[in-house]
């Protein structure tokens, strides 16, 4: 019953990617919206043009490095922090008050303190780390949260201290918390550093889009921004895969 779910699922998940191709395409193969949506054939022939390799390589280098590094910046900000706060619990509204206070500023306009901060080539990594940082405090916290009453109380007749109970109880039950929030954060994280490269860094995939916007072209910003869709998807899978593990072992 499971397999024929998780086919039923695929299948219909085929079919709306399908449906929105080809919506895609019609739409911009009879200009229904005007000069700026090509059709999808176009942005596919603009995009894997071979002369073009070579600039869609070094964007989604530059923007992948940025991406990753705040991905583990913010990953480990988050779960230290939670981590500290469920340990040392007069830390934990302070904490969770920080945490909401970095979520609410815009990343826009977090762009400027970065660059005068560290540097334009390191901006987007620091934008991207903010992105990240909340969803894996956040899931970190909950899921610490998440042990078993029963288990809770076992440990304190055990007199196991806080430390020791954290460790062999509490992290063990958020593993697929975290899981789960290191999944939602990738796409973030990309947002972000797509984001910080408008603050001056010098290529990637943000820039691209900067770039084609400024000089009205129009298949080059559907290429760069279908090229983001494509690398966020691919990695949002690995990372389901991932959790989908998380699950199996830790539940």
């Amino acid at each position: 019953m499971r397999a024929s779910s998780r086919l039923t699922a695929i299948a219909y998940g085929t079919a709306g990617l399908a449906g929105f191709f080809a919506l895609w395409q019609v739409i911009g193969h009879y200009q229904l919206a005007g000069l700026s949506w090509p059709p999808l054939t176009a942005v596919l022939q603009y995009l894997f043009d071979p002369d073009r390799h070579a600039l869609f390589l070094r964007a989604i280098d530059a923007t992948l490095r940025s991406t990753v590094a705040g991905y583990l910046i913010g990953a480990l900000t988050g779960i230290a922090l939670a981590s500290t706060a469920y340990t040392l619990p007069v830390l934990q509204r302070g904490s969770d008050r920080f945490a909401a206070v970095v979520n609410s500023i815009p990343s826009i306009a977090l762009g400027p303190i970065f660059l005068i901060l560290i540097s334009r080539e390191a901006t987007p990594a620091g934008v991207a780390s903010i992105h990240v940082f909340f969803i894996v405090y956040v899931s970190m916290s909950s899921g610490l949260a998440s042990a078993s009453q029963a288990h809770e109380d076992l440990f304190s007749a055990l007199g196991s201290s806080r430390l020791k109970r954290f460790l062999r109880l509490n992290f063990p039950s958020a593993v697929p918390a975290i899981v789960s929030g290191l999944r939602l954060s990738w796409p973030a994280a990309l947002i972000g550093a797509i984001i910080g490269e408008w603050f001056g860094a010098p290529r990637g995939i943000g820039i691209l889009i900067i770039n084609s916007m400024q000089n009205f072209q129009i298949d080059l910003l559907w290429s760069a921004v279908l090229l983001a869709a494509m690398v966020s998807l691919f990695f949002f899978g690995l990372l389901t895969l991932a959790e989908r593990a998380a699950y199996r072992r830790f539940r």
